[in-house]
């Protein structure tokens, strides 16, 4: 008895060992999907069909083991059991080297422990270590070598081999093969890249020749039933520290002091109005943890926001050649290159011409990009994208503009506008603005919104001044064709209908039918990260947006430049009156006293042309420019019975590279004045004038 309990026991696992490998091991995502037929008798790993030199998918994906035939599999167990693996030296080896010449012989996880590669592509090949495919380390010598495997962040040892590969794009991903492997069965063919660069074609071309398996499935996460089901679900709890709702936290009014205000960042935090003392038509709040992670930049400046992208940007520089003024053509031309990469900086110059008023020998600088900037936003205010008055444009359907994707080009650009040094966008309507982010949150559009003096716009007008509802159906009758594209041509039974009518066909004219002019435009925004940054604050980016520049100010000029101060003390005192004497000749310039405006100021000190969205970088400062040493008692000289401080010919100096403005210092406001505005005006005689 004992005997038969004992051949039983064998028979059994013998069932369940591979046919082909002799092993038992279920692993899907090392052997693949075991595969186990109990009337047949038989088990077989995925993989060791896919890599066994003798058995062909002769069938149908739903004959015998995903169209493997159950006769093909016993005949290649049979020929295999005559055959020693090279590792084990047990029988029943199934996978070769491809080499001709190379006669080891493995089974296949075997092979897997001994570093063979079986290529899971065309005829499936495999490998022996002496024949394997490498990879070679090309990493130029500034970019360090990682320390962690990418995917499971356990050290790892930066030497390339059969358990440490690397991504082909970034080179900066490296990760062991199992995590690789295992990270690839997970995702499946459409979700698996690389964790870093998120590359897919170059990264999963190199991980196939490298060995990896892709299933070609959709993620596993994807497959689970009601997976995302939480996800549906709207937070609705009041979080505050001390909830005033006499219902409880869980109460959300539809309007009013009680109604569940969310988390404008994560959405996953809320409030009662009342709970927090927010105002009754408050609806851009952000929680405490969120204003925390972001150090506050929620309620901070777009122009320190815009700024904190610039890092992106590299030193390597794009040449931009502009026709004439034709700043939109150039910058059509540009975000269309086959290579273009937005994180170079812009070199403009400006081709000789009639039509050319910016100076050759400017050409390249600070002041050329800037120039460039400022007629590209200009022109593309002005272009057939948009539509309606200067300063509050919407979004225009032009067939053609879809036809050559002229949305995503116009949005690449604004961003680009925005984080190079260019002057705020200004032009957009709040009606656009509201339809890109989203803000205000959950408004509906109204009739006057709308682009005036347009077909639709007049209709609609028309519905809305209606002043009877026989006066609003005869309307509707004349505007059926409108109506029915709208999906809006309904009985209407009273005038109190007409308010859910007019704001079904405001949506449908600036959203519905803008949906993909829209899409695009967000698209083309996402260049450096910019559309991602105005979601997150859209209250601090509206004005960036939708207001035009106001006049410079003194005040405002003021505020762009810091101060640096000498230590000794002697010069501190005389330095510090120069400030005064800056801050009074400011003043002057403002209101006219002056022969040099606050522009010519600003272009002096700074090369810009105007104040830029983002601040300027370097950031401007003040620095003072003493008169030279040894002019007697502390730089004085007498005349007679006259006492001047030596500071005929001091004039202001500045340094572009450095934005450093220096200051003289002068014995009255009346020679500092003089000395600033000969050096002004002679300036600006030299740069072109605009508009």
């Amino acid at each position: 008895m004992k005997k038969k309990k004992a051949r039983t026991s064998q028979g059994a696992h013998a069932e369940d060992c591979c046919a082909l490998c002799r092993q038992s091991d279920d692993d899907p995502a090392m052997f693949g999907e075991k595969v186990t037929l109990k009337e047949e008798k038989l088990s077989v790993h995925y993989f060791c069909l896919l890599t066994s030199c003798g058995v062909y998918q002769r069938g149908e994906e739903d004959e015998g083991v995903f169209g493997f035939l159950l006769e093909d599999i016993r005949q290649e167990s049979r020929r295999s059991s005559r055959l020693t693996c090279s590792c084990c030296k047990k029988k029943g080896a199934c996978v070769g080297c491809n080499v001709r010449s190379c006669r080891k012989m493995v089974h296949f996880p075997c092979g897997r422990k001994h570093k063979y590669i079986s290529q899971f592509t065309g005829l499936f090949p495999s490998y022996c270590p002496d024949h394997s495919p490498t990879q070679s380390l090309c990493v130029s010598s500034d970019l360090s070598l990682p320390q962690s495997c990418s995917i499971c962040l356990d050290p790892i040892e930066p030497v390339l081999s059969y358990s440490v590969l690397k991504c082909p794009s970034c080179h900066s991903s490296w990760f062991h093969r199992d995590c690789v492997q295992r990270q690839a069965h997970s995702a499946g063919l459409f979700f698996f890249r690389c964790t870093l660069c998120n590359n897919k074609e170059v990264f999963q071309e190199e991980m196939q020749r490298m060995g990896i398996y892709i299933p070609e499935r959709d993620a596993s996460w994807e497959l689970e039933e009601n997976a995302y089901s939480e996800l549906l679900e709207v937070y609705m709890h009041c979080d505050a520290l001390t909830c005033l709702c006499s219902d409880g936290r869980t109460r959300s009014a539809k309007k009013g002091w009680f109604e569940v205000i969310r988390c404008r960042l994560c959405g996953s935090r809320g409030t009662h109005r009342k709970c927090s003392a927010l105002k009754l038509d408050t609806r851009d709040w952000a929680c405490s943890d969120c204003t925390q992670a972001t150090d506050g930049k929620g309620s901070g400046s777009p122009e320190e926001m815009l700024q904190a992208l610039g890092p992106r940007l590299r030193p390597l520089c794009v040449q931009v050649e502009v026709d004439g003024d034709q700043a939109l053509c150039a910058g059509v031309e540009l975000v269309r290159r086959p290579h273009f990469d937005p994180t170079h900086t812009l070199s403009v110059r400006f081709k000789d011409g009639p039509q050319t008023t910016f100076p050759s020998r400017l050409q390249g600088s600070d002041a050329a990009r800037q120039y460039f900037l400022k007629l590209l936003v200009q022109q593309i205010q002005d272009s057939v994208v948009f539509e309606g008055p200067d300063g509050s444009k919407n979004l225009a359907l032009d067939s053609q503009a879809v036809r050559d994707d002229l949305y995503f080009d116009v949005g690449c650009l604004l961003a680009l506008c925005l984080v190079q040094g260019g002057p705020p966008i200004g032009f957009f309507s709040p009606a656009l603005y509201q339809c890109l982010f989203n803000y205000p949150a959950n408004r509906p559009l109204a009739a006057d919104h709308m682009t005036p003096d347009t077909h639709f716009s007049r209709l609609v007008g028309r519905m809305a001044e209606a002043e009877s509802l026989d006066a609003l159906r005869e309307v509707m009758a004349e505007s059926w064709e409108f109506l029915e594209l709208a999906g809006c041509n309904r009985p209407i039974s009273s005038l109190q209908q007409r308010e859910a009518l007019l704001e079904d066909l405001v949506g449908f004219t600036m959203i519905t039918r803008m949906q993909l002019p829209l899409q695009r435009l967000r698209e083309g925004l996402q260049t450096l990260g910019v559309f991602d940054q105005v979601q997150l604050f859209p209250s601090a980016f509206c004005r960036v947006f939708c207001e035009a520049a106001g006049r410079l100010s003194a005040q405002t000029l003021g505020h762009v430049f810091t101060v640096t101060f000498s230590e000794q003390e002697e010069r501190l005192s005389r330095e510090t009156p120069v400030l005064g004497y800056w801050r009074h000749l400011l003043f002057e310039c403002e209101v006219g006293r002056s022969s040099i405006s606050l522009q010519d100021l600003l272009r002096f000190s700074t090369g810009a042309e105007d104040l830029p969205a983002a601040a300027l970088l370097p950031p401007p400062s003040i620095s003072f420019l003493h008169p030279p040493e040894g002019e007697g008692d502390g730089g004085k000289r007498k005349r007679g019975r006259k006492e001047v401080l030596a500071d005929e010919g001091l004039f202001p100096q500045r340094d572009p590279g450095s934005r450093r403005l220096l200051l003289p210092v002068s014995s009255s406001y009346r020679a500092f004045k003089s000395s600033v505005e000969q050096a002004v005006s002679h300036h600006a005689h030299l740069l072109p004038t605009h508009s």
